[in-house]
């Protein structure tokens, strides 16, 4: 089925749209390709509501109606409070509300969209208007529509709610230059401290956030394929089992880029599942091996085997990266709430930049799903994200939403800026992290970084 083309302008569009709350409008109906009739303005737009009713005529005029009651043949009149008729000019447009509520609309099965007795629309199944001012709506005919009651044209738009916002609140540049430019900010990043080759990144999360997904979708970018060799998937327990550290490559046979993301047993709710709060203290303070097996039961310590007792500054994290999905804030259970608030208090102790990245955008709202690049037009991503933000207790501005590489096969532009646009936001932190190290270093005139 072909696409129905809009008489309306999008700007047009938007005028009626800002009088109607956060909605856009689809065609439903237009003449000129389904006819001047009755029979197929009822075909497409009966039991339809809320619409807008659109008429062009032959002297320019753009005028119409809107009721919130769907379309019938009852041949009964209709109640519509909230019903009006408008003229659009010049980007204004001009409203005729109803004066006689209860006589609204009536459902006649011959004609177009009939408003009260006042305005009916494809009248007689003839491309023309009936025009009536007075009891019902009360408009000057001249200035609605001319005194020209020929039509060129006649469409009726569903209202549809949307939480599509007018302008992106974040800018991103979507295009291949910007990946690529992007990428080579991250290969020829290097950390302003000079004994630390490598940023450091911790990622924690509940199980199934995609902390393991990031890193192989991160990986994929850079690999120019989808690759996945971190183990990632769907479970209710945690299928990372054991602290990783991930260099990532520039290509196949790159060399090592200057970060690594840092991979964790998932967050879990209950008492004694997941990862141990004072396992993620070790973490931080760079006292965890690669590799080691994570025991729910029985933390790190400074027995174990391979515990690190006296660690570098390359050893430590440096930024920590809190990784939710998007479906689960609203039902985030209490008791991982408390976890993460005392997580976070520890980060904070350390001074240790907080950043989130917000997982599975595509799948919370389905405008980000059509694309991508809608990401910043979604005033639902931006609630989620707010709340994100308040309850996890870091500032908006640290909040960063991602698309993880799951089921494709092949990359995609739009995933991959994002992506990259995480990377660099962490790298950020980073510097804010060895800037503040600095400083405080200097303040006390010591340059021992090993005890930092």
């Amino acid at each position: 089925m072909s696409t129905l083309n809009s008489l309306l302008s999008r700007s047009q569009q938007r005028t009626i749209s800002s009088h109607l709350g956060t909605v856009k409008l689809k065609l439903l109906y237009k003449a000129t390709v389904h006819g001047f009739t009755g029979a197929a303005f009822h075909q497409r737009c009966d039991n339809q509501s809320p619409t807008v009713s659109v008429g062009y005529n032959t002297s320019g005029y753009v005028f119409g109606g809107y009721t919130r009651q769907p379309f019938s043949q009852s041949g009964q009149y209709v109640n519509d409070d909230q019903a009006f008729l408008f003229r659009l000019t010049g980007g204004k447009l001009q409203k005729y509300p109803v004066t006689n509520p209860p006589y609204a609309l009536l459902m006649d099965g011959s004609t177009g969209p009939y408003f009260g007795n006042a305005l009916i629309f494809v009248n007689g199944n003839s491309p023309v208007i009936y025009s009536n001012p007075g009891n019902y709506y009360n408009f000057n005919a001249a200035e609605m529509h001319g005194n020209d009651l020929n039509l060129t044209e006649c469409e009726v738009y569903q209202v549809e709610e949307t939480t599509e916002l007018e302008k992106p609140w974040r800018t991103i540049i979507w295009e291949s230059e910007k990946r690529n430019e992007l990428m080579e900010s991250i290969k020829t990043y290097e950390p302003t401290v000079s004994p630390v080759s490598q940023a450091r990144v911790l990622l924690i999360g509940q199980v199934g956030a995609g902390k393991s997904s990031f890193f192989n979708s991160i990986n994929s970018v850079f690999r120019g394929h989808v690759t996945s060799q971190a183990i990632s998937g769907s479970s209710s327990t945690s299928l990372t089992t054991q602290f990783r550290t991930y260099s990532l490559k520039a290509g196949r046979e790159g060399k090592p880029l200057p970060i690594v993301l840092c991979d964790t047993m998932g967050l879990e709710d209950s008492k004694g599942a997941g990862i141990d709060v004072d396992d993620i203290s070790s973490i931080l303070k760079g006292h965890m091996p690669d590799r080691y097996q994570f025991n729910p039961a029985a933390p790190l310590h400074a027995e174990s085997h391979g515990y690190n007792k006296s660690p570098d500054l390359k050893d430590k994290i440096h930024c920590v990266a809190y990784v939710i999905d998007a479906c689960k804030i609203s039902i985030m259970p209490a008791k991982l709430e408390e976890k993460l608030e005392t997580i976070r208090r520890k980060v904070n102790l350390l001074g240790i930049p907080q950043l989130v990245l917000l997982t599975k955008v595509d799948e919370a709202c389905p405008l980000v799903k059509d694309d991508l690049r809608n990401i910043y037009k979604s005033g639902y991503i931006k609630d989620l994200m707010q709340e994100v933000s308040t309850r996890v207790g870091v500032p908006l501005s640290c909040v960063v939403p991602v698309k993880n590489y799951s089921g494709e096969l092949e990359l995609d532009l739009s995933c991959d800026i994002l992506l990259l646009s995480a990377v660099i936001q962490m790298l950020r932190f980073v510097d804010n992290y060895f800037d503040e190290l600095s400083d405080r270093l200097s303040s006390v005139g010591s340059n021992d970084l090993k005890s930092a």
